[in-house]
């Protein structure tokens, strides 16, 4: 890890934080997906003022990050990630629920049930028996 800038560093964090994993494993994750360069840049750029500056908590920074993917029809893991983010800083089913139909209004109806499917999937409530 001393390879990386002092920015790139805290961008790690920042990604170990976003997973729930340790910095090693989350950069173990992230160099198999996406390659050495790649994932030096994505330390860069979350190792900035967007996941740092002190005028947004991470659910926003995490609603945020939701709609993009979902306007770029982004349902996989990469969302899943976010909806976790989420969830661990307030944002119950309800309101991803709330947050898609919102979504729906803009960025149309396919991308926003395929997020919705997510949200069901990713829901700790899924394997509640009730």
């Amino acid at each position: 890890m001393s390879r990386y800038s002092a920015r790139a560093r805290d961008g790690l964090r920042v990604y170990a934080h976003n997973f729930g994993l340790d910095e090693r494993t989350a950069e173990r994750l992230m160099t198999d997906r996406a390659g050495q360069d790649y994932v030096t840049e994505a330390y860069e750029a979350a190792g900035g003022p967007g996941w740092h500056g002190d005028a947004l908590a991470d659910r926003d920074r995490a609603v945020a990050v939701i709609a993009a993917l979902v306007a770029s029809d982004v349902v996989d893991e990469r969302l899943d990630v976010y909806l976790r983010l989420a969830r661990r800083n307030g944002l119950d089913d309800a309101g991803l629920t709330q947050l898609m139909i919102l979504l729906t209004a803009y960025v149309g109806q396919p991308c926003a049930s395929a997020a919705m499917q997510a949200v069901g999937r990713t829901s700790p409530r899924r394997d509640d028996p009730a």
